[in-house]
């Protein structure tokens, strides 16, 4: 099979889809891997290292498109690149597609099968969208943290404290791994944390393995009561595939101090607040009602090396496979690989993802 690895062209994306030790690893089972000059420079790998993996390096992004019959990517198509798909393509990247309607219906119309990572459920798990959960949830302390310093706009607070100091309060919805990721981070500052969650044998989970943070079943009523002594708020939920929940209305936001943060690390499923809407890494802030939002929709980008590792650990099994077998009988091999099946034939396959775009046309 052809490979290819083109170089990402959304804003501020700095990973890569595969690594040159996994082109490596193609090419010695007789494939060829295709990868587009610079592509993964911003991830701190050079056309030198793909080309002595084997790999044959292009300087256009569109004959990379046109020659290859499997496309490994990281973010979704942009509106450039929905001319270059194909049909009988495999295009292999993250999707995320029931926030987007138009890239839906490019990808219907192009006749190319469109396998999204983040759909990808093994054992009730998404395992090729985890580390980038991961990531996010981390990273997302670290934002917060430093838009809650006052020449960034924020209320001052510190999250960790000082002796003789209260410290900031965290309050994290969902826990998921992005959650999880959160209230680690938090707890490793020393802030006050607050986990809002669902799932009662989770919050028990939780409840062990994380000490010194606090569980709270997720209702409208318990948010409302946190919501004026929080310093940072993560939204961290999640339905795989599906649109995020509005849980977050504009006047639950007027209770919320002025300079508060609000992190939402669901914005590529659409947000889980009515005032979020995608920023990036060069412009990644807005203010409304107050409060200072984070809404960067390629959060793990910024520490894209970290994130192109983690993210080829899990994903290169898939691409080896389908490579090796192609879709049918990769998805007889690893049988979680068919809910990454978003899009085939003109015709969306993922149930979350079709009933995001019934409920949107209706």
């Amino acid at each position: 099979m052809i490979i290819g690895v083109p170089r990402e062209i959304k804003d501020q994306e700095n990973r890569v889809g595969l690594l040159p030790s996994g082109a490596y690893q193609l090419v010695k089972r007789g494939h060829r891997v295709l990868v587009e000059h610079g592509a993964g420079i911003g991830s701190g790998y050079r056309d030198e290292d793909y080309a002595a993996a084997g790999a044959e390096l292009l300087a256009d992004h569109a004959a990379l498109f046109r020659q290859a019959q499997l496309i490994v990517k990281v973010k979704e198509p942009l509106p450039s690149e929905y001319g270059l798909l194909a049909r009988g393509q495999l295009l292999f990247t993250y999707l995320h597609l029931a926030a987007n309607r138009e890239l839906t219906l490019a990808l219907l119309s192009s006749g190319v099968t469109a396998l999204g990572y983040e759909t990808v459920e093994v054992n009730r798990r998404l395992p090729l969208l985890e580390p980038m959960s991961e990531i996010a949830g981390r990273m997302s302390i670290i934002m917060g943290g430093y838009f809650l310093a006052k020449h960034c706009g924020g209320d001052g607070v510190l999250l960790g404290g000082v002796p003789g100091v209260l410290p900031g309060r965290v309050v994290v919805l969902g826990g998921g791994t992005s959650g999880v990721n959160a209230a680690r981070m938090a707890n490793g500052l020393g802030a006050d944390v607050t986990i809002l969650e669902v799932d009662v044998e989770r919050m028990r989970f939780l409840d062990i393995t994380m000490h010194s943070a606090h569980t709270l079943y997720s209702s409208e009523a318990h948010l409302i009561e946190l919501l004026p002594t929080v310093d940072l708020l993560i939204g961290a939920v999640l339905l795989p595939g599906a649109p995020a929940p509005k849980l977050i209305r504009r006047e639950m936001l007027k209770v919320m101090r002025n300079g508060s943060v609000f992190v939402d690390i669901a914005i590529d499923q659409g947000g889980c607040a009515e005032t979020s809407r995608p920023t990036t890494h060069e412009a990644p802030t807005y203010v409304e009602e107050g409060v200072t939002h984070y809404c960067v929709a390629n959060m793990p980008a910024a520490y894209a090396r970290t994130a192109t590792q983690a993210l080829t650990n899990v994903t290169y099994p898939y691409i080896e496979l389908l490579a090796e077998h192609g879709l049918e009988a990769a998805c007889q091999r690893m049988p979680g690989l068919r809910s990454g099946i978003n899009i085939m034939d003109g015709q969306i396959l993922q149930p979350a993802v079709a009933a995001a775009h019934l409920a949107n046309s209706s």
